[in-house]
């Protein structure tokens, strides 16, 4: 297959496109750190102002009516099937509400409002702080609320770094964006260089092994991972005539994020462990890849020396299969002993007794990946070494950990955004990266105006915000992985 650098494309500015998105070192752990913290107090903030809302046509109604919906309809949990006939316009309504109070807020922090992110991480940590100390008062959750608290804040953890990770790939192509934010060439770490791990933490922590759920065998796996082969086999299609942003260096001439995905999958269904016992074998994993890593398999793969071969021409995304399975292993032991206690138990623990264990989790990652970047290797998304492992892991448990604080805040409810999108995070993944290239066919993103960058960035996540909802509503749900 020839590279997509000798093929034609339909972009005439492709090469300065490539540069656009090339040669980044990414930013501090510091800033990373801070702007992960706004982000996820967007979300907490309108979660806690919907939570004052009343009326027929609130969020929480419409969710309520869907509880009521589902519940009277479908007793299995695998299955909701959502009454079509309810007013589809109010629904709409609350999701477009949703997009007004979390995710162009977002939008301006990743892009117009970047070079403030310490003055707004301080400014959403008081307002954080001020809605707490204003409605905590006599305030208590029971063993009740906890639960449907915990699977609140897990839904709205995963929704959140889906719908980032949406936002970066198209945001990423505008001038707007800052180029620290932006994926890294070789050492580093942007934000958008996290979105590609969290995918698979955001999977791994509610999976069926961290359930304590009988394991797909490979048959199966193999089966429900093809969909993910052929959508791989058309983005190397699509990439090589179009797309600028996979070119040879990222994961290689032919390689690509689903590949990767669908060789987790398989890999995981060839062992039969225990949750304790995938966190051992994933760290067993990372220790030895990282130590190969060490003795030279870094040079290799960061080298532009290619042979005529499929390893050697995507070696990258070959290889870093060893760190991404790690990863998700140890995501399993993790969301296995935060979110399920015993393998099977049905029941989620309470979010009294995860609060504190993710906070000091992930303080403690965060600690470990400062160490590891300083003292052993610097953080890596192309190789996903060892120090990668450990920051993707501690900004996603960040995320949650700040979600964590809901308890703190009475009648705490969850946003209707958060509701439609958790129910296809791949779909919405998928239409993203559709409504991406298209974006990119229409217009040339490096010589657009900041407000029409912005007003793009805007419409493209309403409309992908909207396709959520009405997929939702009319009982479509996408699952491959």
């Amino acid at each position: 297959m020839d590279s997509p650098v000798n093929m034609k494309s339909f972009n005439p500015n492709k090469h300065l496109k490539e540069e656009f998105v090339s040669n980044l070192s990414g930013t501090s752990m510091l800033e990373l750190f801070l702007l992960i913290t706004t982000l996820s107090m967007i979300l907490f903030l309108r979660s806690v102002y919907s939570s004052t809302k009343k009326g027929p046509n609130s969020a929480e109604a419409l969710l309520k009516k869907d509880d009521n919906i589902t519940s009277s309809k479908k007793k299995d949990d695998n299955i909701n099937v959502v009454d079509c006939n309810k007013n589809m316009g109010s629904y709409l309504a609350a999701v477009t509400l949703d997009v007004i109070w979390i995710v162009f807020p977002a939008i301006l922090c990743l892009t117009i409002l970047a070079d403030w992110t310490y003055i707004n991480a301080v400014v959403m940590t008081l307002l954080v702080a001020f809605f707490i100390v204003a409605r905590r008062s006599g305030f208590s959750v029971s063993q009740e609320e906890g639960v449907r608290s915990l699977r609140t804040n897990i839904s709205a953890y995963r929704v959140s770094m889906n719908l980032l990770t949406c936002v970066c790939i198209l945001a990423v192509d505008f001038k707007i964006f800052p180029r620290r934010y932006a994926k890294t060439e070789t050492y580093g770490t942007g934000l958008m260089d996290i979105g590609v791990g969290s995918f698979i933490v955001a999977n791994a922590l509610v999976s069926r092994q961290a359930r304590g759920i009988a394991k797909m065998n490979l048959r199966n796996a193999i089966s429900s991972t093809c969909p993910l082969i052929v959508l791989g086999f058309a983005r190397i299609f699509f990439t090589s005539t179009v797309d600028y942003q996979v070119h040879v260096g990222e994961y290689g001439v032919h390689w690509n994020f689903f590949f990767t995905l669908a060789a987790v999958a398989i890999l995981t269904s060839m062992i039969n462990l225990s949750p304790s016992n995938c966190g051992i074998l994933g760290w067993f994993i990372l220790l030895g890849y990282e130590v190969f890593l060490l003795l030279g398999l870094n040079e290799y793969l960061l080298s532009s020396e290619r042979g005529p071969d499929i390893i050697s021409q995507n070696k990258e995304g070959i290889f870093s299969i060893f760190g991404y399975w790690g990863l998700y292993l140890v995501c399993v032991q993790i969301g296995s002993y935060l979110f399920f206690g015993r393998p099977g138990d049905a029941v989620l623990r309470t979010n009294d007794w995860a609060r504190i264990r993710v906070w000091i989790l992930c303080l403690l990652l965060w600690l470990l990946t400062v160490f590891l970047d300083m003292c052993v290797e610097r953080v890596s998304r192309r190789m996903c070494n060892l120090a990668y492992v450990t920051v993707v892991l501690a900004m996603n448990l960040q995320v949650f950990a700040v979600l964590t604080l809901a308890d703190y805040v009475p009648g705490y409810k969850v946003a209707a955004l958060i509701e439609v999108f958790d129910r296809n995070l791949l779909g919405s993944f998928l239409l993203a990266n559709v409504l991406t290239g298209l974006v990119n066919l229409s217009i040339d993103t490096l010589f657009v105006s900041p407000f029409t960058a912005l007003a793009i960035l805007v419409g493209y996540a309403y409309i992908l915000s909207i396709a959520a909802a009405v997929a939702h509503v009319c009982g479509i749900r996408l699952k491959f992985w």
